[in-house]
């Protein structure tokens, strides 16, 4: 039995083969209409969500699985002070696969330990985010063609984005990665990932406070929002949540072929006029998840392929 807690945990040559198996599940939709029939997904939300969840509810009923679960602590027995080891116990004898978002980093590994069913990682703090990783990785494998030999610029709230922190450890395990890091002083990148994942990788990498001068130089753009959730005053959050809005006079430094990737949801960081512009990729990014999810939801409960 495999889990999925960081993206890591698959080695490249397998991420391969998922990232495979969900463009022909994107090009094939039909044919997987039932390969997951009497199966059934355990949706448990710790933290509100949006996509991430419905987006893992329709991969699995988009493989004729079922799904049943909470969307908050607060409808879950969490609330009557029952521990994450107990809950996914007891959610082992309901459904045959669980996806887990909690706000402390680390629960999804201990309910891995607990459980007797396959865990998947649906964000734990500002951690990690393997599902959203793999969203990234089709959505630029889809558009470019390519996981290596390019400039990646990450945007916005580098301390706390746990998509951030997880596309930064998949991407340096590809051929001539670099990354532009783009952050006021207070959000850089954590020490560890800078110490630990970039400089220990010899990855080429360079921190900077301008948006506008880094994006001639870009690939992908990765925007993220500032995330009130995280701080711990509201008055560090209204200082620094408008700190980098990209906007159509930005979008006009960059290159014809450079593409914007945001996890969403998004609040002031793209504005809306950005979005008519063939380079905006975010609203594909959200559909590459289901695909996504439905191949690492068969990955992980062996579903064969059908013919």
């Amino acid at each position: 039995m495999r889990h999925m807690l960081n993206p890591l945990d698959f080695s490249v040559e397998e991420i391969d083969q998922l990232l495979t198996l969900a463009s022909d599940i994107e090009h094939n939709l039909p044919k997987y209409a039932h390969v997951c029939d009497g199966r059934k997904l355990a949706t448990l939300f710790y933290e509100p969500s949006t996509r991430t969840r419905l987006s893992f509810e329709s991969a699995m009923l988009s493989l004729g699985g079922s799904v049943l679960g909470f969307s908050s602590a607060d409808s879950s027995s969490a609330a009557k002070g029952e521990s994450v080891s107990d809950t996914i116990r007891t959610i082992s004898c309901y459904a045959d696969i669980a996806a887990m978002r909690h706000p402390k980093e680390g629960a999804a590994l201990v309910a891995s330990l607990a459980s007797r069913i396959p865990v998947i990682n649906a964000g734990d703090g500002g951690h990690q985010h393997p599902t959203q990783t793999l969203t990234d990785l089709m959505t630029i494998r889809s558009l470019t063609g390519r996981l290596g030999h390019m400039t990646i610029g990450l945007c916005g709230d580098l301390k706390f984005g746990r998509t951030v922190h997880s596309l930064i450890n998949a991407m340096v395990r590809y051929p001539h990665i670099r990354f532009v890091l783009i952050a006021p002083d207070e959000l850089r990148v954590p020490e560890y990932i800078r110490e630990d994942v970039l400089k220990a990788n010899h990855i080429d990498f360079k921190e900077v406070n301008n948006l506008d001068e880094a994006m001639p130089e870009l690939d992908i753009l990765y925007m993220t929002r500032v995330q009130r959730e995280r701080f711990f005053n509201e008055e560090d959050y209204i200082r620094l949540k408008d700190c980098y809005i990209l906007d159509r006079k930005k979008m006009k430094l960059a290159r014809e072929d450079m593409y914007v990737l945001h996890p969403l949801p998004r609040v002031n960081e793209i504005s809306t006029e950005v979005d008519s512009d063939p380079r905006a990729a975010y609203f594909k990014q959200v559909q590459y998840g289901v695909y996504v999810r439905m191949a690492l939801i068969m990955t992980l409960l062996e579903v064969e392929k059908p013919c």
